[in-house]
């Protein structure tokens, strides 16, 4: 597939060596019938849908006092990107009049009232690798050596000055997806979780870039290993997504660590869950732990949310 994209130069850039990789009909890593969400050994990576119906009922919750005076059963409940067979509010009782799944491939048209909701979707999209050398950004492709993949670089337009050798992986493709899904005739709560950090912080901070492949649950950053076979990633940058949430008649989006979201957004549940399991070390227990305490999920991930 990578020969026919590159044709007789042999070089795609890393984005869409990253489209093929994850989103290929045939070969992609999203698109092959494959495990590669859970705890087991054959998987790659956990997401906090893997804590069981909690983190539902949790983002459930949210959303219903984050729609405030709007009645959650005008509601359509939309999550974007769910691995097959897997729904945040499987199983879960909820408010809303419907819920609808779109999934990797399916087309995103949502319309009416909403509430729409994704999990670790944006940071896996494509983006473009760039590293500043000698006094301006270059690009970083990807190129087919014989039989092994290579990184190549070539000049680019991009602006922001630099220090030498820094990367910046640029989550452009993440952008257009927050803009796409904003721009489509529906009111109600958007509401994303995701890893990601400000513009200024994957400027100054990063001096690696933020990329990375997970295979087997274990974090490398050889992003050419394994195409098809392996997960690509990286953060998000949050000012791109709010001012594509803006533009589109947002009111001012608010980001929080996933801890302070759910206490501020779904305290009671939490409160009320805690006393039922006061006496035991339960499974649900555990569950919210795992998706509260800050060395766990609560601040490796964050929330960003809205109203229109």
């Amino acid at each position: 597939m990578f020969r026919a994209e590159a044709g007789p130069g042999g070089t795609l850039p890393f984005s869409r060596f990253m489209e093929l990789a994850l989103y290929h009909p045939a070969v992609g890593y999203y698109r092959r019938d494959q495990a590669r969400v859970g705890l087991g050994g054959n998987t790659d990576f956990f997401t906090a849908s893997d804590s069981g119906p909690v983190f539902g009922e949790l983002v459930s919750a949210a959303g219903v006092k984050l729609l405030g005076g709007r009645h959650p059963r005008d509601h359509a409940f939309v999550e974007i990107g769910a691995e097959p067979g897997r729904s945040v509010l499987a199983g879960v009782s909820h408010p809303f009049k419907r819920i609808q799944t779109l999934r990797v491939g399916e087309p995103l048209t949502i319309e009416g009232e909403c509430v729409v909701f994704s999990n670790e979707l944006f940071d896996a999209q494509p983006f473009v690798r760039t590293v500043y050398r000698g006094g301006r950004w270059h690009e970083v492709g990807v190129q087919l050596k014989v039989d092994h993949f290579v990184e190549v670089e070539w000049p680019t337009a991009a602006g922001e000055t630099g220090a030498e050798g820094y990367r910046f992986d640029r989550p452009l493709a993440a952008s257009k997806l927050a803009a796409d899904l904003a721009a489509q005739p529906w009111r109600g709560l958007f509401v994303a979780f995701d890893y990601g950090k400000t513009l200024s912080e994957l400027v100054e901070n990063t001096p690696l870039g933020t990329a990375r492949a997970y295979y087997r649950h274990g974090q490398s950053n050889n992003l050419l290993a394994r195409p098809g076979e392996q997960d690509l990633t990286c953060h998000v940058c949050w000012d791109w997504l709010v001012d594509a949430l803006t533009r589109h008649g947002f009111a001012p989006p608010k980001l929080q660590f996933q801890e302070a979201f759910f206490i501020h957004h779904a305290g009671r549940l939490i409160a009320d869950l805690s006393t039922a399991e006061a006496g035991r070390l339960s499974r649900r227990k555990l569950a919210l732990f795992q998706l509260l305490h800050p060395a766990q999920m609560g601040q490796k991930f964050q929330v960003l949310h809205a109203l229109r």
